[in-house]
């Protein structure tokens, strides 16, 4: 049977499409700030948070993972992350009150939105075997609740812990080293199904699994490729990078199937010529590719190279290994296949090779557009295949540049947040705390979803995270977590997997990260890792929503000692005083020694390709790869889905109903089809129609015609996620496939008459 959609969404007849605007952010975006904000928090407090983000002394915004550079404007937030900081620092307040008047049926029929507004929990609450009610539970009792379904395991690889991008670097460490004192590496996270492609390719080509580049690096480079990513909505404060890139001469090429408006023209809302002039025009030769036509472009520009002779020999003999293979493959590269494979025309790439060859400092950014195809992990192989051809890697102006999407998502990797750790990060662990880890691999997303639906995974919990919204497959994730003999979730807020419940559930309500923490040893700080691998400190400056919440360090920490028993490790000590936990990390996580003395201004830990054109490969050298070229080809009728985000929307958080860069206003349930694609089927922009991938079915999507790449189509999650099956993966990262869905279009069926 097809998935319904929820209850209480905005009606059909409600939503209204207009033209697509051709720039991001100026006065628009401050005054949707605005609204947001004063909306959830009043005009006061509004003022004091938003003050407060980013900045030195204040609290780092729970939205992207885009770094903050030297010098600080006094509003150093977006539109986005003012929604975000306003939706966690909001007035409104769910408590046992609330769960008393809503059953777990009532909230599986509201829709993501409606949840996501009722506001901040409050108190820990408990769905008893049998029970459709939360109701309040003690903190201590709630602890218990978890001991004993763990004590009830035959192993400790029944349990799951799950962890979500806006954990701290500290919470993160205790939280792994807690799963593996229990003796497990089931630990999936948000990252296996964003950038797990990327950290595969890049530890297998340059030896680290990061990106190389710092913001000066944007700055002085000559050539910037903008790749599968939407920074005014997803990213904004990179758009301000990027005009000053622009400002110092730099050109840039942005590909992706969409015109997105933030890569048109950016109004930079700090700026009196943002609010009121024009605004600066980015990108200089946009290349609307076919989804998934990424890896074909990056090889044709390759083959260009290499025909022209126009690659850095020296940099090549002395730093890379395998080049006459690489070579050889692409000179046999099928002109045919990769303007199939692209959708462009021979003049769009031979004008992007034009400006390859002018610049000396290219950069190579990208984001999930390119990390969920089967194909991803060659695809971005054959992105650092390119940037090697010419030495692009390792000197000021030049890099691969994976944009995160979460705050703290590449720190919680760093921190040990990994179903596959190194054995040196275990061998430090052992030494550091006295215990022998496991070393057998753990499960991934995917890999969890499937122990639960198969009944080998009983216990989950999740801190941080929308689980349900955010993996695949929604019918069968959903029946897998009810499976469970046990669902914990720590979070601020509600969302649809507080609906979706094993046959006990907690919800166990933390700190946010704009609030105040203290604990025995006084006022506390907590430290993240951005997309260029700065460490720095961040301070919540506001009371918290309830005298009853616990931060995410002290709900693992007295987790621990009642589970695992309090000599097991100083708990007590961590929870009192964080200074502690960092003592810890410094003791076993490579560059992060005086940790808390240098968290105060801020770190960026050591990156060999970066730092020393060090390669820290098997080999010790850049490693060049030969990738075959494969076409998503598709059927007559059939269109390739990728899913993304409305402009109200950030991960799976629904801020609002609108999507006012695409023109859409009060919904969700839209699909942009390029018009003549359209003609060809014989649907007409504004008609209702299902999206159907095989036997799978998203029921009554309102058509607009818009300008995407031909035999493309784009629609939101987590509204597709059915359309995504749990075993379409890429090879090697296992994320599932979320933006290249072969679909087609049926006329929905006429609503029956009440």
């Amino acid at each position: 049977m097809p998935r319904r959609a929820p209850q209480h969404d905005v009606s059909d007849d409600q939503l209204s499409v207009t033209t697509p605007k051709s720039s991001a952010a100026g006065l628009p975006a401050v005054l949707s700030s605005i609204q947001h904000a004063q909306q959830q928090m009043g005009a006061k407090r509004t003022l004091l948070t938003l003050l407060n983000v980013n900045q030195a002394n204040g609290f780092d915004c729970p939205g992207c993972a885009w770094p903050e550079g030297e010098k600080r404007h006094t509003a150093e937030f977006c539109e986005n992350g003012a929604k975000a900081v306003a939706e966690e620092a909001t007035l409104r307040r769910v408590g046992p009150e609330f769960f008393a008047e809503h059953s777990v049926h009532d909230l599986a029929e509201r829709s993501d939105y409606w949840l996501g507004q009722q506001g901040r929990l409050t108190h820990p609450v408990h769905k008893p075997v049998d029970s459709d009610y939360y109701s309040e539970i003690s903190w201590d009792e709630a602890f218990q609740v978890v001991r004993r379904e763990l004590d009830r395991l035959h192993s400790p690889d029944e349990a799951v812990f799950y962890t979500s991008g806006r954990t701290s670097n500290e919470a993160a460490f205790l939280y792994q080293l807690f799963a593996r004192m229990l003796g497990t590496n089931n630990l999936p996270d948000c990252s296996n199904m964003c950038h797990e492609s990327s950290g595969l390719a890049l530890n297998e080509t340059i030896g680290i699994g990061k990106g190389s580049v710092q913001l000066a690096d944007l700055e002085q480079a000559d050539l910037i490729f903008v790749v599968g990513q939407n920074p005014g909505t997803n990213h904004p404060r990179m758009l301000g990078t990027l005009e000053e890139a622009k400002r110092r001469g730099a050109r840039i090429i942005t590909v992706n199937p969409l015109p997105e408006a933030g890569m048109i023209r950016f109004k930079d809302p700090k700026k009196p010529s943002g609010m009121l002039g024009r605004g600066t025009e980015l990108t200089d030769l946009f290349l609307q590719i076919r989804v998934n036509g990424d890896l074909a472009l990056f090889q044709a520009l390759g083959r260009m190279l290499v025909d022209a002779g126009a690659v850095d020999r020296d940099f090549i003999e002395a730093y890379t290994w395998d080049y006459d293979s690489y070579a050889a493959h692409v000179k046999s590269l099928d002109w045919g296949e990769v303007l199939l494979a692209t959708g462009l025309s021979e003049d769009d790439i031979a004008a992007a090779h034009a400006m390859v060859t002018s610049a000396q400092r290219i950069v190579v950014c990208w984001a999930m557009g390119l990390t969920q195809h089967r194909n991803s992990v060659p695809t971005i192989r054959e992105v650092v295949n390119f940037l090697l051809l010419r030495g692009n890697i390792g000197r000021p102006g030049t890099g691969v540049c994976p944009v995160r999407g979460h705050s703290n998502v590449q720190g919680d990797r760093t921190m040990g947040i990994h179903e596959k750790p190194k054995p040196e990060f275990l061998d430090a662990l052992a030494q550091e705390f006295g215990f022998q880890p496991p070393r057998e691999p753990g499960h991934d997303v995917v890999e969890s979803i499937r122990a639960m639906r198969d009944g080998r995974a009983r216990v989950f919990m999740a801190v941080g995270g929308n689980f349900v919204s955010a993996t695949p497959d929604t019918e069968v994730t959903e029946a897998a977590l009810r499976t469970c003999a046990l669902t914990v979730q720590v979070s601020t807020k509600l969302n649809r997997s507080h609906a979706v419940t094993g046959r006990q559930a907690l919800i166990l309500p933390t700190l946010g990260r704009t609030e105040i923490d203290v604990q025995g040893s006084g006022r506390q700080f907590v430290t993240v890792e951005d997309s260029m691998s700065a460490v720095h400190a961040s301070r919540g400056q506001l009371r918290p929503a309830a005298d009853t919440l616990l931060s995410e360090v002290a709900i693992v920490s007295r987790l621990a000692r009642t589970v695992l028993g309090a000599n097991s490790a100083p708990w007590r000590e961590f929870e009192e005083d964080y200074d502690r936990i960092r003592d810890r990390i410094a003791a076993v996580v490579p560059g992060f020694h005086d940790f808390t003395s240098r968290a105060e201004q801020g770190f960026v830990l050591p990156h060999p390709p970066r730092d020393e054109r060090r390669f820290t490969t098997a080999n010790g050298r850049a490693n060049f790869s030969v990738n075959e070229l494969e076409v998503l080809r598709t059927q007559a009728g059939e269109l390739i889905l990728q899913t993304l985000r409305s402009h109200d929307q950030y991960n799976t958080t629904i801020y609002g109903l609108d999507d006012r860069y695409r023109g859409i206003s009060q919904g969700r349930r839209v699909v942009f089809v390029h018009p003549d694609d359209l003609a060809e089927r014989g649907i007409a922009d504004g008609e209702t129609v299902d999206l159907v991938a095989g036997d799978r079915r998203a029921e009554r999507f309102r058509v607009v015609s818009y300008p995407t790449a031909r035999s493309c189509a784009a629609a939101y999650f987590p509204e597709t996620n059915v359309l995504v099956p749990l075993d379409s993966t890429a090879r090697g990262s296992n994320t599932p496939t979320s933006k290249s869905v072969v679909i087609r279009l049926e006329r929905s069926a006429p609503r029956p008459v009440s």
